[in-house]
Parts: structure tokens; sequence; C-alpha cells
């Protein structure tokens, strides 16, 4: 009986405790959501509402002139039985290979360059990165003049060493890898600064190691830099890709799509179709299937990252 007497306050003691330490924590929580729910109310109004109404006006007749009206599947059907869709897919890829190409590989070779230099290496960093300062319009009418068919610097460069001019933006052969190049110009210096840290933190007794060995650069860059780097290139591709198939700046306005069709890319179709044909649904349907092509490589990146994190 005196134990049961004696466990009685101690056990009520301790459901206050728990009941006090629930209430605080509950409290704290309620505290951090308070803080958050500005910021949260915003990214709901801002990100999720037009993703949300998007969705909507995809199955509606919207064109600013006669009251939205649900009509289904019709803009898909719209969409699939227009040549210039499929055209602009096999564009937008097309460039998303050549951005692979260059904008995933010359960032590398810069940012092993600049490793390896001696001297000045706060000089390169900030001149291959300066252009990423530069707004996208000014990027783009630079270049505008640099890819003049008269005057340009580039078919003036290429006089130097007894090249003839080049139809950079007038030929379909090669309008496309004119916009990669200065697509690779504008974001290199971006990617090297990642690649350039993800070096840096590579161990240095590993390259000590290696020279001591008598391995070649080429030999540290196979057995150690690539196998160190791994995990970074792979976000990097991932990230590469899911950038070059929203690029709508530079065909938008170097080439706007032309010639014949030849730099047509899918954010430049849907804004045709929103803002030259005023047919908002069927541009939101458009929108919609990007949409989920970038939520399945957004799910490829967090599942790359969670997989090599662990």
């Amino acid at each position: 009986m005196s134990e049961g007497v004696a466990t009685g306050p101690i056990t009520e003691l301790t459901r206050q405790s728990r009941s006090g330490s629930a209430r605080a924590l509950a409290g704290r929580h309620l505290t951090a959501l308070a803080f958050l729910l500005p910021a949260l109310l915003l990214f709901a109004l801002f990100s999720w509402y037009p993703i949300v109404q998007g969705l909507i006006l995809s199955f509606q007749r919207v064109d600013l002139v006669r009251p939205a009206e649900w009509i289904g599947l019709s803009n898909f059907r719209l969409i699939f039985n227009d040549p210039l869709f499929y055209q602009a897919w096999r564009n937008t890829g097309q460039f998303a290979l050549y951005g692979l190409l260059f904008g995933y590989l010359v960032p590398f070779i810069l940012a092993v360059a600049i490793n390896e230099a001696r001297h000045l290496q706060s000089y390169f960093r900030l001149a291959f990165y300066l252009p990423v300062v530069l707004p996208p319009i000014v990027s783009v009418f630079l270049w505008q003049w640099i890819y003049d068919p008269g005057s340009g610097l580039a078919n003036t460069a290429l006089g130097w060493v007894g090249i003839g001019p080049q139809p950079w933006l007038q030929s379909p052969d090669t309008a496309m890898l004119s916009l990669v190049i200065l697509a690779t110009w504008s974001n290199a210096g971006a990617t090297m600064l990642i690649y350039l840290a993800a070096l840096q933190g590579i161990p240095s007794s590993l390259y000590d190691a290696a020279e001591v060995d008598g391995a070649s650069l080429w030999r540290r860059l196979l057995d150690i830099t690539l196998p160190q780097m791994r995990f970074v290139m792979l976000i990097t591709l991932i990230l590469q890709i899911i950038g070059t198939m929203q690029v709508f700046t530079e065909p938008f306005v170097l080439t706007d799509g032309g010639p014949a069709n030849a730099t047509l890319t899918v954010m430049l179709l849907l804004y045709r179709y929103a803002f030259q044909y005023g047919n908002y649904g069927a541009a939101s349907a458009i929108g919609l299937i990007l949409f989920a092509a970038l939520v399945v490589l957004s799910l490829i990146y967090l599942w790359l990252t969670r997989r090599f994190a662990q």
C-alpha cells in the first residue's frame, strides 16, 4: 500500500511534465509556422496557383474574347496534330544534346585548366565568370553583332585565316549550333566554379602520391579527378538538361524560331500559341507536357542526390 500511495504523486508529476513538454514543443512549432506562413503564402500564390491554373486552362478554350469553355482533351489533340509540336521537341532535344557536348564539357575543361594553373587563378575565375553577370538580353544582343553576316566579329575573324563568311543564323544547318555557342559562353562560368570548388575539395595527398608514382596529368584525371567528381558531374548533367529544355531567350530574340523553324523550341512554340495565335488553352497544354517532363527529370535529380549522399 505504501508503494502505491508513493507512486501516485510521482506518476501525476510525470504526466504533467510530459504535458508541459508537449505544449512547449507545440508552441515552438506554431511559432516556426507563423514565421514561415508569409513565405508559404507567397510561394503558393506565385508558384502553385499558376501551376493549378495552367492545369485547368489546358482543358478549356481560353482566347480572351469568349468566356472560358471546358473542352476536355481538345487542346491536347490540337497540339498533337500540329507538326511544329514534334519539330519543337526535336529542336529542343538537339539543343540539349549540343548543350551537353559544349556546355557540359567546356566548363569542366576550364575548371581543370584553372586548377592546374600556378598563377593568376583569381583572374581566370573572374574572366570566365564575367559573362554570367551580364543580363541574358545583353548577351544576346552582343552575339547578334558577333554573328552579323556582314561586319560581324565572327566572320571578320574567319577572314583573318582565309575562311569565307558563314551564315551563322541564316542557315538551318548552323543556326542551332550558333545558339548553343552563345548559351555556353553565357552560362559556362557558373558551372565552371562548381567544378572548380569540387576539384579543390579533392585531397591534395592523392595528387601528391600520384605524382610520386610518375602519373601523368591524363592518368591523374582518369584515376583521381573523375572518380572523385562523379557525384557533382551527375548533378550538373541533370541540371544542364533541365535548363536546356527551357531555352527561350536566345531563339526568341536572335532567330524567332527560324530559319525554316530550325530553332523553334518548346518554350517558343508555347509563346506563339499564347501571344500570336491567342490560344491560351493550347499553350497551357504545351506547358503542362513540358512541366511533366521537367518533373521526371527533377525526380531523377532527387534520386541521384539521395543515392550518392548515402
